[in-house]
C-alpha cells in the first residue's frame, strides 16, 4: 500500500483515498494488537515499523490543507501512527526497543516543526503522549537524563504547547460549554494543553527535582512579563497560572482536589500574590480568562488551602455568579459547590450554615440570575450549587421558600417542554425534593403549598408523557403524600391512571410507582377498598411477581395491602394469591424471591395469625406448610438479608413457633424445634450469603424500545417502615415473651422440645429468657 502511495502522490484525489485506507490499516493494526502481541506481528515488526517510521517523516504536499481548523488526511495518519508506537512503547517495549530512538527522533521533529493551527492538535497531542508514554517507563530513562535533553523538552514541547492561542479564546468567548467540558470536566485528553501536562508528570516520575526547576523559572519569567504590561501580557499570567495549577498538583481526586502538591510554588503564598487581586477586583467582568483562572485555582487546591482562605472567598464567589462570561459565572458555581464540601485534615467541614447564612439571599438570587442568563438557562453547575447550597444550609432556607420553588417551577415547565441535560434535571429534582424534606420538616402545613406549586407541571408532564420526568414526579409525589396523615383527593383521583398497564411496561417507572402505591395504600386503605380497584392493584402485583428484576417490588406492594387493607377487603382474594405465589415458586425458585417469601410469609403470620397462614397454605395441598417449614424455613431462613427484614422475619417464626396449635400436635409437632433452631441462627449466625451456581447468570429480561432509565433521587431515601413499631422492639426479647406464654398455656409441653436444641442454640435462648426476665 506504500508503494501504491508513492506511486500516486501527485494524484490529488487518489492519493486521498490511498492515505485514508492506510490510516484504517492503521487503526486495525491497534485494535490487533492491544489485547497482547500476535505471533505474526512480532515475527513482522520490523516491516511494519520501518512502514510507519517512512509514513510519519514523508511529507505529502497535496494532502496539505488550506483550512486552519480541517484536520487532513495526512495529520489523521501521523496521528494513529504516534499511538500505534505508543502502545508498543508502553506494552512491548523489548521488542520495541530497537526502533525506539528512531521515532522519537521523528516524532520530535514532528512537534517542533508543527505550528499552532488548530488542524494539528489531534497530531500533536498524540505525538507528546509518545513521548508521556516513553519518558514513564523505566527502560527508555536514559533518554532524558541530559539537562539539555529536559530543557528542550520543557521549552520546545511544553511550554510552546501551553500557550492560550487565538483559537483557544474563541472557543472561551463562542462556545463556552465545550471550553468548560474540556477544562474541568476532564474531557480534554486530545488537547495540547492536557498532553503537555500529561508530559511533565511522566517527566516528574523520575526528574522532579530538575523538571520543577525549570518550571519555577519559566513562572516567574512570565509573572515578569504580565507585570510589565497586565493589559497587553495577560496570557502571560494565564499560562503561569495553568502551569502552577496543573503542575503542583500531584495527586487529586475528584471529590477533594488536589490532595498533595509539588514543591512547584508555596500554594499559600502564590495565592495571595497573584490569585487573589483578580477575586477581590471590583470589575467581575475584567480579562475574564484570569478570572476563571483564579477560580479554578481556588476550587483546585480547595483541600490544601488554609481554611480561612477558603471561608473568606466564598461571598467574592458568589458575586461572580453574576458575571457575564458563562465561563466565569460556571466556574464560580463549580466551585461554590466544591467549597460547601471541602473538609479539614481531621474530617471536619470547613464551611458551616452560619458561615453561608448572611449571603443566603444573594447566594440565591445570583445563582438563579446565572440559570437565567441566555445560553445558560440549564447551568447544571449552577444547579447543582443550588442543592448543594441547601444542604448546608437546610432550615435557613425556609425564609426564601417561595422565592425558591417559584424559580424551580418556572425551571421545571421550561425544561419538561424538552428535556436536554440529563445532569441538569437530575439535580433540578433534587433540589425540589430537599425543598421539600427542609421546609416541611418544621411546619408540614408547607407540603399544601407545595402541592398547589407543582401539580400544575407535574400534570403537563404525566399528561405529556414526557418520559425522562415520569419517574422524578412519582418520586416527589410520593414524598408529598408520605407528609399527609390521610391520603388528599387529588392523588385518589390518580390512583386508577397509576395501574394502567402501559406505565408498568417501563422498567424505570417501576420504583417510584411502587412507592407512590405504598404510600396511597398506606394513608388512604378505605379510599383504596372504596375505589373497587383492588382487582387491578393485584394484577399490578401479578405482573411483577413474574419478573426476576421486579418481583420485589410485588412484594412491597402485596405486604403493603396486607399490613393496611381490611382484611375482609382481601378475603376473596388470598387464595388466588398464595396459588400466585406458590406457581412462581415452582416455575422460576431464586434465593432473592425466596428471601422475599419468607418475609410475607412472615407479616403475615403477624397480621392474619400464623393459623390462618397455615390453614391457607393446606389449603392449596394438605400438609403442605411441613414442606414451606423443610424447603423454605430450614433451608433458606439464614439468607435474610436486612435489619427490618429478619425482624418480621423473627417476630413471624416467633407466632408461627407459639400461636398455631397445628405446630404443637400432629405432624408439624416434629419440625417445631428445628424451626426455633433456624430462628435462633437468623439472630446469632452470619448472613449466608451462597448462591446456587444456576443463579449467577440470571438472563436480563428483555424491553423492547427506548426505556428510560430510572434515577432514584438521593434526597428522596425513605425511613425503613416498622410493621411492628411501638409493639416488638427486640425480637429476641419477644421471642422469649412468646415462649413463656406458650409453657404457662401448656405446662410441662416446651422442656422437652426446647432440650432437643443445639447446646450453642440452647445457651443462647437462656440468655433471650434471662434478658426477658421470664421462664419455661
Amino acid at each position: 500500500m506504500t508503494d501504491f502511495a508513492e506511486q500516486h502522490e501527485n494524484n490529488a484525489d487518489g492519493i486521498k483515498v490511498i492515505y485514508s485506507s492506510i490510516t484504517l490499516i492503521a487503526k486495525l493494526f491497534y485494535s490487533l494488537n492491544f489485547q497482547d502481541l500476535p505471533e505474526y506481528f512480532e515475527d513482522h515488526i520490523k516491516q511494519w515499523m520501518d512502514h510507519f517510521h517512512k509514513l510519519l517523516t514523508k511529507d505529502i504536499p497535496l494532502l496539505h490543507t488550506t483550512d486552519e481548523d480541517e484536520v487532513g488526511p495526512l495529520e489523521l495518519l501521523r496521528s494513529q501512527i504516534c499511538d500505534n508506537v505508543a502502545l508498543y512503547a508502553q506494552k512491548y517495549d523489548e521488542e520495541f526497543q530497537p526502533f525506539l530512538p528512531d521515532f522519537v527522533t521523528a516524532i520530535w521533529n514532528l512537534l517542533v516543526t508543527t505550528n499552532e493551527q488548530v488542524k494539528y492538535d489531534l497530531l500533536v497531542s498524540k505525538a507528546i503522549q509518545f513521548l508521556a508514554s516513553v519518558a514513564e517507563r523505566p527502560h527508555y530513562k536514559n533518554l532524558f537524563e541530559s539537562q539539555d535533553v529536559l530543557t528542550g523538552i520543557c521549552e520546545k514541547v511544553i511550554i510552546s504547547n501551553m500557550n492560550f492561542r487565538p483559537a483557544d479564546e474563541e472557543l472561551f468567548e463562542d462556545n463556552p460549554d465545550e471550553y468548560i467540558r474540556r477544562d474541568i470536566e476532564g474531557s480534554d485528553i486530545d488537547t495540547r494543553r492536557r498532553s503537555a501536562c500529561d508530559l511533565v508528570g511522566s517527566l516528574c516520575k523520575f526528574f522532579e527535582e530538575a523538571v520543577i526547576t525549570i518550571f519555577s523559572g519559566y513562572v516567574q519569567l512570565m509573572l515578569q512579563e504580565y507585570a510589565k504590561n497586565p493589559a497587553a501580557n495577560w496570557k502571560s499570567k494565564d499560562m503561569a497560572i495553568y502551569l502552577v495549577t496543573s503542575l503542583a498538583s500531584k495527586s487529586k481526586t475528584a471529590k477533594h482536589g488536589t490532595t498533595e502538591t509539588r514543591q512547584l510554588v508555596n500554594i499559600a503564598d502564590f495565592f495571595n500574590v497573584n490569585i487573589a487581586p483578580d477575586l477581590v477586583s471590583p470589575n467581575i467582568d475584567d480579562v475574564p480568562v484570569l478570572k476563571a483562572d483564579a477560580i479554578k485555582y481556588l476550587m483546585t487546591f480547595r483541600s490544601v488551602l488554609p481554611p480561612e482562605i477558603v471561608k473568606t472567598y466564598v461571598p467574592r464567589l458568589i458575586t461572580f455568579l453574576t458575571a457575564q462570561s458563562p465561563v466565569v459565572n460556571t466556574y464560580a458555581a463549580h466551585a461554590l459547590e466544591r467549597a460547601f464540601t471541602v473538609k479539614t485534615p481531621e474530617g471536619k467541614p470547613v464551611l458551616h450554615a452560619d458561615d453561608i447564612k448572611p449571603h443566603c439571599q444573594q447566594l440565591m438570587d445570583n445563582l438563579f440570575l446565572a440559570m437565567n442568563k441566555a445560553g445558560s438557562e440549564e447551568n447544571e453547575y449552577a444547579m447543582k450549587a443550588l442543592m448543594r447550597s441547601f444542604s448546608l444550609l437546610q432550615e435557613n432556607i425556609i425564609p426564601y421558600q417561595n422565592f425558591i420553588l417559584k424559580n424551580l417551577t418556572l425551571k421545571l415547565k421550561a425544561v419538561s417542554k424538552n428535556p436536554s441535560k440529563p445532569h441538569f434535571n437530575h439535580y433540578l429534582f433534587e433540589s425540589l425534593c430537599l425543598s421539600i424534606r427542609i421546609c416541611c420538616k418544621t411546619n408540614s402545613a408547607h407540603v399544601n403549598l407545595f402541592e398547589q406549586e407543582l401539580f400544575p407541571p407535574f400534570q403537563e408532564i404525566l399528561l405529556a408523557d414526557v418520559q425522562e420526568f415520569v419517574p422524578y414526579v412519582f418520586q416527589i409525589m410520593s414524598i408529598l403524600l408520605e407528609k399527609h396523615d390521610t391520603c388528599p383527593q387529588a392523588y385518589m383521583e390518580l390512583f386508577p391512571h397509576l395501574l394502567l398497564p402501559v406505565l408498568w411496561e417501563r422498567t424505570g417507572n417501576i420504583p417510584p410507582l411502587v412507592r407512590l402505591l405504598m404510600a396511597l395504600i398506606q394513608k388512604g386503605p378505605q379510599q383504596v377498598v372504596a375505589s373497587q380497584k383492588l382487582g387491578a392493584l393485584l394484577g399490578v402485583f401479578q405482573k411483577l411477581i413474574a419478573s426476576k428484576n421486579h418481583d420485589h417490588e410485588g412484594f412491597y406492594i402485596l405486604q403493603s395491602m396486607i399490613e393496611h387493607i381490611n382484611p375482609t377487603a382481601l378475603q376473596d382474594f388470598l387464595g388466588d394469591i398464595f396459588m400466585l405465589l406458590f406457581q412462581r415458586l415452582t416455575s422460576s425458585k431464586t434465593t432473592k424471591y425466596v428471601k422475599n417469601l419468607l418475609v410475607f410469609f412472615s407479616l403475615y403470620a403477624v397480621k392474619y395469625g400464623s393459623s390462618n397462614l397455615i390453614t391457607i397454605v393446606d389449603g392449596i395441598q394438605p400438609k403442605m406448610f411441613g414442606m414451606v417449614i423443610e424447603k423454605l424455613f430450614l433451608l433458606d431462613m439464614q439468607k435474610i438479608s436486612g435489619h427490618m427484614e429478619k425482624k418480621i422475619c423473627a417476630v413471624g417464626v416467633s407466632k408461627i413457633l407459639t400461636e398455631a396449635p397445628a405446630m404443637l400436635e400432629g405432624d408439624y409437632l416434629k419440625q417445631w424445634t428445628p424451626l426455633l433452631q433456624a430462628l435462633v441462627g437468623l439472630f446469632e449466625l452470619p448472613e449466608d450469603e451462597s448462591i446456587p451456581d444456576d443463579e449467577h447468570f440470571i438472563e436480563i429480561e428483555e424491553t423492547p424500545g427506548y426505556q428510560a432509565a430510572y434515577s432514584q433521587l438521593a434526597f428522596a431515601g425513605k425511613k425503613v417502615h416498622d410493621p411492628f413499631a411501638g409493639t416488638v422492639d427486640n425480637p429476641k426479647l419477644f421471642l422469649a415473651q412468646s415462649l413463656s406464654k406458650l409453657s404457662s398455656a401448656h405446662p410441662g409441653k416446651l422442656p422437652p422440645l426446647v432440650s432437643t436444641l443445639d447446646p450453642a442454640a440452647l445457651q443462647y435462648l437462656q440468655v433471650y429468657i434471662q434478658q426477658a426476665n421470664v421462664s419455661i
